[in-house]
């Protein structure tokens, strides 16, 4: 395990350490709306083909794909994490995927639970998982459910590396000065 120096804070996040120092920490609070959106970008592709990084420093987020030039790959450092940025996580990583599945399906449909297993154990699996849903009358509920998760992860995600998040619109989309 490394050591680190005591007058510093850090964060864990998967495998990354992120250094809290006065550079990198977050000055405006960023709308969760925003950083599920973020997240949506992220997850939308195979693990690693898209990219979203948010700047601590002014709470923007930067998109980037690798299939597609995007204008804020122009604007994103050598080196992301050094100037504090900070990459948002894929669905995968927050366990967003088939355990959160097998855990709706533990609460919601006990008695389905070896078929969404089943479900799961081949390709295709969200598909046939929401056909299953749709036949047992509760496929908005797993979309509530889905939801609630979400915003929960990325809400634990935030507190783990340090970013601070907020409910609200910014504040210079109110009309308030």
């Amino acid at each position: 395990m490394p050591t680190f120096p005591e007058d510093k804070m850090f964060s864990v996040f998967d495998w990354r350490v992120v250094r809290m120092t006065p550079e990198n920490r977050q000055t405006v609070p960023i709308l969760l709306s925003d950083l599920i959106d973020a997240l949506e970008f992220v997850s939308t592709s195979q693990y690693d083909e898209h990219h979203a990084y948010i700047c601590r420093q002014s709470g923007r987020i930067l998109f980037l794909a690798d299939s597609v030039d995007m204008d804020d790959a122009a604007e994103l450092p050598d080196d992301p994490e050094a100037a504090g940025y900070i990459l948002v996580p894929h669905r995968r990583d927050l366990d967003l995927g088939k355990k959160l599945a097998l855990a709706f399906a533990a609460e919601e449909l006990p008695e389905a639970q070896m078929d969404v297993r089943d479900i799961f154990s081949r390709k295709g699996a969200y598909r046939r998982f929401k056909n299953l849903l749709e036949a047992k009358a509760v496929l908005e509920r797993w979309y509530a459910y889905e939801e609630r998760a979400v915003e929960a992860a990325m809400c634990r995600w935030c507190d783990d590396v340090g970013l601070t998040w907020t409910r609200d619109t910014h504040p210079d989309e109110t009309g308030r000065s």
